[in-house]
């Protein structure tokens, strides 16, 4: 029996290899395009830090040093991996889903205040029953005030990118408020709550540093966030909202359901990263538990394609860079704000390169009419 050719490569075409399909993912995911921007980013960067009369490769080897250079480094690197991850996580869903929320920081605060008092209420619960017990308290607590915008939204029309920001603001002074006042420690005069007991804390998982098990969970969160939205129809009906709402209106999608369910979730990833360092970092809550992770977050998501392995990896990137800019600072002598100037660089990039695009296809339009 002879075998069409033309048959074989249609079916071998409609049925890729586990490399193929690998491949295509990548670079349909942006990745090309997420490398290509923090090369140059990172050559930019040399020109900064040599116009400082620096060596930009001493410079650069001692950022990594510090970011890498031993197992310590790296346990801090991953450290601050987890609060990036789970909070870029979380906003990259509702990215997807045309959402922009950009109150990740105030998610954060009130998940970690709600689990941290979780904690305080039972501290002799068996730490098995306890940190679940925590984290779905954070969960809920970040989940209902991202939950607050999303039906400002869909009941008002009211911009959610604004509310989640004046949000950020609420919750950042309301958390401020209880740990200088019903929830501050007894006979301490900072900003900060009684430590947690230990079974409320999240146990050390590299012994002699401080990485604790919120690495795991940051791990499972972006698999299963992957899954959620790449193979599951609710995470069909979210990509199909972000890309097209009147699309989804024909289709019989609950558009508004969708909005406010993607913010829920979103909110509640960002409560998770506040779980992670009140129980995980500080053994308790303190007013400035965070340095702007929930901001920082949405570059992170930007960065990783809103592709939650993808924002994964960007947040281990976004670490490295932090944890390593003050080894490169004390070694060297150069700022850690240039580290700050690459991250944002990057940003620039990706959302630039459009117009590179755009620049690209009208070179080529000429040609095309030409032939």
């Amino acid at each position: 029996m002879k075998t069409d050719p033309q048959n074989a490569q249609d079916t071998s075409a409609s049925n890729p290899t586990t490399a193929q399909y690998w491949l295509n993912t990548l670079f349909q995911s942006g990745l090309i395009a997420s490398l290509v921007a923090i090369v140059i980013a990172l050559i930019i960067g040399a020109g900064l830090i040599a116009l400082l009369g620096v060596s930009p490769i001493k410079a650069y080897a001692a950022l990594l040093d510090g970011a890498l250079g031993n197992k310590n480094s790296i346990a801090e690197t991953l450290l601050k991996a987890i609060p990036l991850g789970l909070a870029g996580v979380g906003v990259s869903i509702a990215f997807r889903a045309g959402a922009f929320n950009v109150g990740a920081e105030g998610q954060l605060y009130i998940g970690a205040i709600a689990a941290t008092w979780i904690g305080l209420q039972f501290p002799l619960l068996s730490p098995w029953l306890l940190i679940p017990l925590m984290i779905l308290t954070g969960m809920a607590a970040g989940g209902l005030w991202a939950g607050i915008a999303g039906l400002l939204k869909v009941w008002m029309n009211a911009s959610e990118m604004i509310n989640t920001i004046m949000m950020n603001y609420i919750a950042i002074f309301f958390v401020n408020y209880l740990v200088h006042g019903p929830l501050q420690e007894p006979g301490s005069p900072l900003g900060q709550t009684s430590p947690l007991s230990e079974n409320a804390q999240l146990p050390v998982i590299l012994a002699g540093t401080r990485l604790h098990a919120g690495l795991i969970l940051t791990i499972v969160t972006a698999i299963v966030a992957y899954i959620l939205l790449w193979r599951t129809t609710w995470g069909f009906h979210i990509r199909v909202v972000g890309k097209n709402q009147l699309a989804a209106k024909a289709a019989g999608m609950n558009v508004k359901s969708l909005l406010v369910s993607s913010l829920v979730l979103s909110g509640a990833l960002a409560g998770l990263a506040g779980f992670c360092e009140a129980s995980g970092i500080q053994q308790r809550m303190i007013e400035n538990i965070s340095p702007g992770y929930g901001y920082t977050a949405i570059v992170v998501a930007l960065l990783g394609q809103t592709n939650p392995l993808g924002v994964l990896a960007s947040a281990v990137l976004f670490a490295a860079l932090q944890v390593g800019a003050s080894t490169m600072e004390s070694a060297v002598g150069v700022p850690s704000s240039v580290i700050t100037v690459i991250q944002y660089l990057i940003v620039l990039l990706l959302i630039g390169r459009g117009a590179f695009d755009l620049f690209r296809n009208r070179l080529r339009s000429p040609q095309r009419v030409e032939s």
